[in-house]
């Protein structure tokens, strides 16, 4: 998997912010507050660390998955197949970021049978109260169903190697930590930057030449 792929990962999770605000939004509000006092920093820290190490986790699981398409090379069809599924993904997500389509939203209704069995358990966890608790309210978090997750699960998926999903699900995490992390000012000016119309259009239409680019090297 070229490294760029871990760049094209990066920025979709960093301008998908508005995407994970939408997503997460509901979740951050009520674990940022016990009545009216706002959370201790550190246990922002730790739902954001359970939140990528589970995105993280995924990753190996589909990189792993991936991989036994490259122990022989009988499946070659299968890995072309897979390196081709990715590129495709990747052009589709630029299109998004760029705001010229919505697809990679049909991929969160896969998920929501999941999530419906895995919010009771964050439920029980919530209001947090100690740095463990913040951990695994982020791990739990971590299982809400994404398109954007989805999406870079099916790079990982081609990747065919468990650290490498691994480390584009972690690449993906740190891009959206801005938006669901960091507050103040700072944070404030980088989220408004991301919104700007060029900003998003030339990213999202970087991440798609990616993709094609992609393509173009598999024909060569």
């Amino acid at each position: 998997m070229p490294e760029i792929s871990f760049l094209a990962a990066f920025l979709t999770g960093l301008l998908g912010g508005t995407h994970c605000v939408g997503m997460c939004g509901g979740i951050v509000a009520a674990m940022s507050f016990q009545g009216a006092e706002r959370q201790p920093w550190r246990f922002h820290v730790g739902y954001s660390v359970g939140r990528i190490a589970s995105y993280s986790a995924f990753g190996a699981v589909a990189g792993l998955i991936g991989s036994a398409a490259f122990l022989s090379d009988n499946l070659l069809p299968v890995q072309r197949a897979l390196y081709v599924l990715a590129q495709i993904m990747l052009i589709l997500l630029g299109l998004y970021l760029a705001g010229f389509n919505q697809s990679v939203r049909i991929l969160e209704a896969a998920g929501g049978g999941v999530w419906r069995r895995v919010q009771p358990m964050l439920a029980r966890v919530v209001p947090v109260r100690n740095l463990a608790q913040a951990l695994a309210a982020g791990a739990l978090w971590g299982w809400l169903p994404c398109g954007l997750v989805y999406s870079v699960l099916v790079m990982a998926l081609a990747a065919g190697d468990a650290l490498k999903g691994a480390a584009l699900l972690l690449a993906f995490g740190l891009g959206t930590l801005p938006n669901l992390l960091l507050m103040g000012w700072a944070a404030e000016y980088l989220r408004n930057f991301a919104r700007q119309l060029w900003v998003r259009r030339g990213a999202g239409l970087l991440v798609a030449a990616m993709g094609v680019a992609g393509l173009l090297n598999m024909l060569r």
